[in-house]
């Protein structure tokens, strides 16, 4: 019978568990208090590292034998781990496989887990790009700053042949042990940095310290970096600069990563490889047709669309145009198709009082009567005119999309969604299947 049980209930498994039981207990708790997916969790670092020192210990069938016997001190003096102080004994076990099993590093100075990635941190930059970059593909050149190995002492912080001395604070650990309670019945150890070496381990004399770094081994130099933006990138994209990002003695340099963020556009909206447009039509061309130059393009072209004659365009029609959309990536000849949303622009009240009415009645569809059978009570209503996107916003949050009049619920992101509204009917002919005709302005 073991005469502790902290180790066993830190793992959520009895005394008397098997070495299997106790492998698939802790693999279930490291993965439940992982530090990457308990960000927001300050003591989750403290935990997965009290876990792992668990395992260590009871997974030894020498270490757990000392533990059942004699508890925690046990482990400390003779017959214990050869003698190890249990501090030493978790200090061993963060630094050593107990981390390695996930791919951590609990090295010197490390103030918790940290992932060994064999090289230097990466630096991240949101980098801000039109829909016009993504569609014709941009290269920027911009100066920044990075942290280089110092030349002189060659990353050692030493003038000369000088030598660093162990830190007496850390005995040159880098680090130092901290307790504390956090239970009646259960104390945590944690590891902080040394205050006095910075987690370095060791201490330069003022004057052995390098000329240029001050002995901070590494100075700030400036560069000028270069990024492409290709035809085709999406919102979100990452273009690494592979090495080019802060350097660290001993340690190859990170890289640079630059993750694009597409700002809106007053004109076009993506979806995938496919575009969306509004464009605006007079009444005599939703009536008779029209031939002219309907869109200027993201590159700039003036697109000219022909409708076909005796067919009468409604609000809201919507009509594409095959290979219009946006470049494929690694594949710029090819594209999506560009979907276009027809909205329908009124004659104004000074053309109104230009033509005869009365012929003008006569010419267009007849008005509509009072419905049959007429209602009992009639009430006359003043006609005001109104606001409706004044009254929409104090009942809907208001939408990042531009399409505010009721079309964007046809669309998804779901290519098989962007297909046309009348496809079987008839009209448009060239513009199903076919590349309309293309001009520069």
């Amino acid at each position: 019978m073991a005469v502790e049980t902290e180790l066993y209930d830190l793992l959520g498994v009895q005394p008397n568990a098997t070495e299997g039981e106790i492998r698939k207990a802790y693999m279930r708790k490291a993965k439940e208090h992982h530090p990457d997916k308990n960000i927001n969790d300050p003591e989750a670092g403290q935990k997965f590292q009290e876990i792992a020192a668990a395992y260590e210990i009871l997974n030894d069938p020498q270490t757990r034998e000392v533990y059942d016997m004699r508890g925690m001190d046990g482990l400390n003096g003779p017959g214990g781990s050869e003698g190890m102080d249990a501090a030493d004994l978790f200090a061993q076990f963060f630094a050593g496989a107990g981390g390695a099993s996930f791919g951590f590093d609990f090295g010197p100075g490390a103030g918790g887990p940290r992932r060994s990635r064999g090289k230097g941190d990466d630096s991240v930059i949101p980098h801000e790009v039109s829909l016009e970059d993504l569609y014709n593909g941009k290269s920027v050149k911009m100066n920044m700053s990075k942290e280089a190995v110092c030349a002189p002492c060659k990353g050692s912080g030493a003038r000369g042949n000088a030598k660093p001395r162990p830190c007496a604070t850390c005995e040159g650990r880098g680090w130092n042990f901290v307790q504390s309670q956090l239970s009646p019945s259960r104390i945590g150890t944690s590891r902080l940095a040394c205050h006095a070496c910075a987690g370095a381990g060791e201490l330069l004399k003022e004057k052995d310290r390098c000329k240029k770094c001050k002995g901070a081994k590494v100075v700030t130099e400036k560069t000028r970096q270069e990024i492409f933006i290709e035809p085709g990138m999406s919102d979100g994209q990452r273009i690494v600069l592979t090495g080019a990002g802060d350097e660290v003695p001993g340690t190859p340099a990170g890289d640079v990563v630059f993750v694009l963020k597409l700002t809106p556009h007053a004109s076009f909206e993506r979806s995938g490889k496919d575009l969306l447009t509004n464009v605006t039509i007079t009444l005599s061309e939703a009536l008779f047709g029209f031939s002219r130059i309907l869109l200027t393009h993201l590159d700039g072209r003036g697109i000219q669309v022909s409708s076909p004659r005796g067919r009468i365009i409604k609000p809201g029609d919507s009509i594409v145009l095959r290979g219009e959309g946006m470049p494929l990536p690694k594949r710029p000849d090819e594209k999506g198709d560009l979907y276009v949303i027809l909205a329908i622009e009124m004659p104004d009240e000074q053309w109104l009082k230009t033509v005869d009415h009365k012929v003008l009645g006569e010419l267009l569809p007849p008005k509509r009567s009072n419905p049959e059978p007429r209602p009992e009570i009639v009430d006359i209503a003043n006609f005001e005119e109104s606001d409706i996107v004044d009254v929409r916003s104090r009942s809907f949050p208001a939408s990042p999309n531009f399409f505010d009049h009721g079309f964007p619920s046809q669309f998804g992101d779901d290519e098989e969604n962007w297909e046309d509204d009348d496809d079987d009917d008839e009209g448009f002919p060239d513009m199903r299947g076919a590349q309309p005709e293309c001009r520069q302005q």
